[in-house]
């Protein structure tokens, strides 16, 4: 007998992680399968993080249980790096940390959000944010990149969206799944539309920050004259600071949502790691140097990969200007077939390629484009480069 709840019942699992479960099954009938499914570093924590943690247990001083929104010094070093690096001005009692960004964003939603509540939603999106949305009982409305502008939203269609029943957006910049970035003028523009919305929140989600290939560098829509009061910004260790296992999110966002944030991170799991913050206080006030290392490796990356993806006949792939991914169109293969295998949508796509190339993606109907496949490129250039060669011989093998 099913006792489970109507929201468990109706809640997907997240599709990269099934992905990579699956993955994993493969590999363990010896099945050399190569994953491009998760959204995860390969580099180590860096040195001086790890040492930063060591330290910590040696002093004992971090074993009890720290404050539900993270230790005060540690705010204060997020505060900082806020106002040093993205011009945001949060005070650290509007900084909450939490265990990954994916809590924090949980927190913003379960905070704000009534049964019947819209969400305007920028998609292609994060897997997670739908399900985040619908779990308090909200409705996400979903906007519209093309692969045409770069997967991004554009104002105009922003403001066809908002109706009275909006209460938040959500956007993620550089993008998961599609690398994209907003710049400053773009981001201007939205904000043009949502200053005459003062009741919606902003969640922008930046965790993938320093993994930002353009020559203007990262931009915040909370830095824009107006918009700091209305903007909650998400951000993290996990991607720039290849800190995944520690699970270290947090959030800034005005004192009223903060106060908020922090009363339901006090009943659900109260404060993140104690020794994961006192990491987090070394990586944020010690030198960027391995940080941008892996943002050039990356962005090596992104160009080998690029190459390789143009080389599939029918792939049409944006240029990611962020994070590690690419997000190609694989439509052209939609109604193909072999040995009476028929593919009807990226979902199909990306079982084959599992099956008949050992390489696992997820399909991209999970981030809000069927069309779509999403890769990542945080792995191995030997492994990259056989992975896509794999794809594609079986790839030809569709007709």
């Amino acid at each position: 007998m099913n006792q489970l709840s109507d929201r468990i019942n109706n809640m997907p699992e997240s599709a990269t992680l099934a992905m990579a479960a699956k993955a994993r099954e493969y590999k363990s009938r010896g099945i050399d399968v190569i994953s491009l499914s998760l959204g995860e570093p390969d580099f180590k924590t860096p040195k001086h993080i790890q040492e930063g943690a060591k330290a910590a247990i040696d002093t004992e001083k971090y074993f009890a249980y720290p404050p539900v929104s993270g230790y005060q010094d540690v705010r204060e070093a997020i505060s900082e790096k806020f106002k040093r690096e993205n011009d945001l001005t949060y005070g650290p009692d509007q900084i909450v940390i939490s265990n990954g960004a994916k809590q924090s964003i949980a927190n913003v939603f379960q905070a704000l959000i009534n049964e019947g509540d819209e969400v305007i939603v920028f998609s292609p999106f994060w897997v997670s944010y739908s399900a985040l949305v619908e779990l308090p009982g909200g409705i996400p409305v979903y906007v519209k990149g093309t692969l045409d502008n770069d997967f991004k939203v554009t104002p105009e269609q922003l403001e066809a969206a908002i109706t009275n029943k909006t209460k938040a957006v959500i956007f993620s910049s550089p993008c998961n799944p599609t690398g994209s970035v907003f710049t400053r003028t773009e981001l201007e523009g939205l904000a043009d539309v949502l200053r005459k919305h003062k009741d919606i929140v902003i969640l922008s989600d930046e965790i993938y920050e320093h993994i930002n290939y353009t020559h203007e560098g990262h931009a915040s829509i909370g830095a824009i004259p107006g918009m700091i009061d209305q903007t909650v910004t998400i951000n993290g260790m996990a991607k720039g600071f290849a800190m995944t296992g520690w699970r270290v999110g947090y959030l800034g966002a005005p004192t009223w949502l903060a106060k908020a944030c922090t009363k339901i991170q006090g009943q659900f799991t109260s404060a993140n790691c104690s020794i994961a913050q006192r990491a987090t206080l070394t990586a944020l006030t010690s030198d960027l140097g391995p940080t941008q290392e892996m943002a050039k490796e990356y962005l090596r990356r992104r160009n080998l990969v690029k190459d390789l993806l143009d080389d599939i006949p029918g792939f049409r792939t944006n240029v990611p200007q962020g994070a590690f991914y690419f997000f190609p169109d694989v439509s052209a293969y939609f109604g193909k077939e072999v040995g009476g295998k028929g593919i009807d949508n990226a979902t199909d796509l990306s079982m084959y390629l599992l099956e008949e190339a050992h390489v696992s993606v997820v399909t991209g109907e999970a981030f809000g484009d069927p069309n779509c496949i999403r890769l990542s490129y945080a792995a191995a250039e030997e492994d990259l480069r056989t992975a896509i060669q794999r794809m594609k011989e079986a790839l030809a093998k569709l007709h």
